[in-house]
């Protein structure tokens, strides 16, 4: 065997190695961003077409969020934000759409005070996708029962669905604190 040919067999070899190790990775990185992001990795690769786009996507996310400065909620702010949350709970009854808006709206603050930056439904959502994938789905459904809400489109039902997707973020975020507690 010449050395031409023993160059060009070991060059191969390398680019082999080398595109088994890249698939290896890939599959590896989307099996991660899978497992980590659940139901929103499935909706993005739908919603894109293209699982590396999805993928791009859901990293560009983890980028975004990794900047942010999280902070847990004061002892006195939870209590605040627990009442308040607690009030629109017992609003329901009475003006379920009005409570629905305002309950939504608390989402909101809670999250600002925990130092989510986004100020658009979609950018919230994704920032939430990050820390919260397992319930971001919930979180989409109430926001758009919500919407639907405000133009007199929804049933009770589904406004009672609604509150109670928002009450399992809102629980998650505002009670984080004991969560960072229980971790010392």
């Amino acid at each position: 065997m010449s050395n031409t040919m023993i160059i060009l067999l070991i060059i191969a070899v390398v680019f082999a190695v080398a595109a088994v190790v890249w698939l290896l990775v890939q599959r590896n990185r989307s099996r991660e961003l899978r497992a980590k992001f659940g139901n929103e990795y499935d909706r993005l690769v739908a919603e894109h077409s293209d699982r590396r786009l999805a993928e791009a996507e859901l990293q560009r996310r983890q980028h975004r969020v990794e900047k942010l400065r999280f902070r847990a909620l004061t002892r006195e702010e939870s209590d605040r934000f627990s009442i308040a949350w607690r009030i629109e709970q017992e609003r329901f009854v009475d003006d379920p759409h009005g409570a629905l808006t305002r309950a939504d709206a608390l989402i909101c603050e809670v999250m600002g005070a925990r130092g989510y930056q986004a100020s658009a439904f979609e950018d919230r959502a994704a920032e939430i996708s990050v820390h919260h994938p397992h319930l971001v789905e919930q979180y989409r459904s109430a926001h758009d029962i919500a919407i639907g809400a405000q133009h007199g489109k929804q049933e009770t039902e589904a406004l009672r669905i609604a509150m109670q997707h928002f009450r399992q973020l809102f629980e998650e975020l505002v009670n984080q604190h004991q969560l960072e507690e229980a971790r010392m």
